[in-house]
């Protein structure tokens, strides 16, 4: 079956170029590192588009990290295995057993994955885990939840390297634990991606997430709020604006700003090629916290 003509007529595409080259510009050998879940991570298509972004980024020149998490698989997983979950307080608890097949989902398969995909698109890929190198170092939460834990640290020589030589770092979030203790630890991705780029002095945090940003009504998508100063957080936090599911999203976009990463993002992955509106484009997508 041929493929549909796109019917943008010629002076839109030239509009569209235009408008892009500055930014082309603007992102060439900086580092962007993007934090990929939700439904980019389920939907095949989205999927793809997201590959197909991350790509491009890369041909053009732009530094890309891809940070990734995989809680829904990690459950189909524990279910396949008959392996019931316990909860302290709404979270799961991770014994060792649990920890194994953490580390086999997300190191071992979904990380592999996401490489292969972006191997396919034509981009040059290569699959990491905080273990590797010694990147991410972790002490259990303070609340104890078994092998979950807390970053302590950040080396980020291995993936410097790997930028310095146009390759595509893909993390996943699974650390060692401090020195002297051997246990691995399972990291909330968010989190470790908000530290990582920190650590790479990066120029912009993307995270990709199942809604359309900030939004003053939770059920009206028109009331986005595109633009977030960060002494503004405290007062959208009290008047309930900013709550539940995007509490823990925007302190990671605040670890990021503290550490001195300038611009931060929460983006609809939902939307195919979200993240080249947001690099690309005059009128961006999301929210940006600043």
């Amino acid at each position: 079956m041929q493929k549909e003509e796109n019917t943008l007529p010629s002076e839109t595409w030239s509009e569209v170029l235009v408008q892009a080259l500055p930014y082309f510009k603007k992102w060439c050998g900086k580092i962007v590192v993007v934090k990929y879940g939700g439904n980019a991570m389920l939907n095949e298509e989205l999927k793809q588009a997201v590959m197909e972004d991350i790509v491009l980024l890369n041909t053009i020149g732009v530094k890309v990290v891809l940070v990734h998490g995989g809680g829904p698989e990690i459950n189909n997983m524990l279910d396949r295995v008959g392996k019931e979950s316990k909860f302290v307080d709404g979270l799961r608890y991770t014994d060792g057993e649990t920890m194994e097949i953490v580390q086999m989902v997300l190191t071992g398969k979904l990380n592999k994955d996401i490489v292969g995909i972006l191997l396919q698109k034509g981009g040059k890929a290569v699959g990491l885990s905080g273990v590797d190198s010694g990147l991410l170092r972790a002490v259990k939460t303070e609340k104890d939840l078994g092998f979950v834990g807390e970053v302590t640290e950040v080396k980020p020589q291995i993936i410097n390297t790997l930028l310095d030589q146009d390759f595509i770092p893909v993390v996943s979030t699974v650390a060692l634990g401090e020195q002297g203790d051997d246990a691995r630890y399972n990291i909330n991705a968010d989190t470790a991606a908000a530290k990582i780029a920190v650590a790479l002095k990066a120029e912009k945090f993307v995270q990709l997430t199942n809604v359309p940003g900030v939004l003053r009504n939770v059920n009206d998508p028109a009331s986005l709020i595109k633009r977030i100063e960060k002494t503004a957080i405290g007062s959208l936090k009290a008047t309930g604006i900013i709550s539940s599911g995007m509490i823990p999203k925007i302190d990671c976009c605040l670890t990021a700003l503290e550490g001195g990463v300038p611009r931060t993002h929460i983006i609809d992955g939902r939307v195919p090629h979200s993240l080249l509106i947001e690099m690309f484009s005059d009128r961006g997508i999301g929210t940006m916290i600043y």
